[in-house]
């Protein structure tokens, strides 16, 4: 059974209906996430993110738990009942019940446990991967770009392991970009800056912090491209050569820290309040996700103003004429503006990757790419 779950996590391609494999990986990846979630719950202070953690209703975690045991308990019993990837469904299954003999959503958690205790990021993976899974394959299937392409393609696995492990030290990129921010931006904190800006209205501070955010992005994503060092970091980035919902998961974590902590530090010095900084982070999440997605979307002529996948999408591209440029996250405007947006004919692209195919496939071998300087 472990040779062959083995076996289906290093392959690839469409999965044929009919046969229990679709509803069985579904089954897997559910009791795999409700058994997470089930030692989350025995052992928060260790494994939940304190900042998300005071943000959520426990009780609705418990009915998502909830539900997701019964429908990864009820599709691998009616498979192994049926005989259809009975192998895949009894493994679900064993999990479900193991979850539940833990305690399932009904597992009791002490209020009292301390808040400063070094942790991982496991309910923000959790959330984050559930959430962008039914959002993002529910769009790409609806608004497909290339349909052929399966939900499990080449080289997912790969894409897989670099968003489970930036997500699971949230708190390390948490801290370690709070404290580069007050080190070396503290100085250029001002009150009198920041009660003002503190005091926008709410959708002209939100405008505000995406185009500081998204001009700073732009300077160090130009840098990222026109520095061989950076270059180095950023091309692990540019090495997947699909795109989906999960491409933009492809990321060292040298580069993640060193955006973060610049793009971090303007917000901190201008003095957003939360309730900005917030939606921030969700216009943020959604369109790293989205602008990465197989979608064809484009917008219109407010594709010349906001960053689409389209626009985003010509930036992976190989065609020369698309190398270096498209770099905004947010605002299209910004690459018109400076000279750096790509103009071609061709509506989409039709290859991506980095040219030359030089980066190496697997997580860890992307994880030292950027210090062997060969290729």
């Amino acid at each position: 059974m472990l040779e062959k779950l083995n076996d289906l996590s290093e392959s690839h391609g469409e999965m044929k209906p009919g046969q229990g494999i679709i509803s069985g990986v579904i089954a897997m990846s559910l009791a795999i996430l409700s058994f997470l979630a089930v030692l989350a719950f025995i052992f928060p202070e260790y494994l939940t993110t304190p900042e998300l953690r005071k943000s959520y209703d426990v009780n609705v975690m418990r009915k998502l738990l909830f539900a997701a045991m019964v429908i990864a308990g009820g599709l691998s019993l009616v498979n192994i009942i049926f005989n259809r990837s009975r192998w895949l469904s009894t493994f679900a299954f064993v999990l479900v019940a193991l979850a539940a003999f833990l305690g399932g959503n009904k597992v009791d958690v002490d209020p009292n446990f301390p808040d400063n205790t070094p942790y991982i990021g496991l309910d923000w993976f959790i959330l984050d991967l559930l959430g962008s899974s039914l959002i993002f394959i529910f769009i790409e299937k609806l608004f497909a770009l290339r349909k052929d392409q399966p939900v499990f393609r080449a080289e997912w696995q790969t894409d897989l392991h670099h968003f489970i492990v930036n997500h699971m030290i949230v708190g390390f990129v948490l801290l370690a970009t709070n404290l580069m921010v007050h080190k070396f931006f503290g100085w250029a904190a001002h009150d009198g800056i920041r009660g003002w800006v503190a005091g926008l209205n709410f959708w002209v501070a939100l405008f505000l912090i995406v185009l500081v955010a998204d001009l700073v992005q732009y300077w160090t994503h130009r840098a990222y491209h026109e520095v061989p060092v950076l270059w180095r970091l950023h091309a692990v980035h540019h090495s997947v050569k699909s795109m989906d919902w999960l491409a933009g998961s492809r990321q060292h974590i040298l580069e993640l820290l060193i955006t973060r902590t610049l793009v971090l530090a303007p917000i901190y010095v201008l003095g957003f309040t939360k309730e900005v900084i917030d939606a921030y982070i969700v216009i943020v999440g959604f369109q790293a996700v989205f602008n990465h997605a197989n979608v064809s979307v484009r917008l219109g002529p407010l594709r010349y103003l906001i960053v689409t996948p389209n626009f985003h999408h010509w930036h992976h591209s190989q065609d020369q004429d698309a190398l270096d440029k498209n770099y905004a996250a947010h605002f299209a405007f910004l690459d018109y503006a400076f000279g750096t947006a790509v103009k071609s004919d061709k509506v989409w692209p039709e290859k991506y990757g980095v040219l030359g195919d030089y980066v190496p496939n697997g997580f860890f071998r992307q994880l030292k790419f950027p210090f062997t300087w060969k290729g």
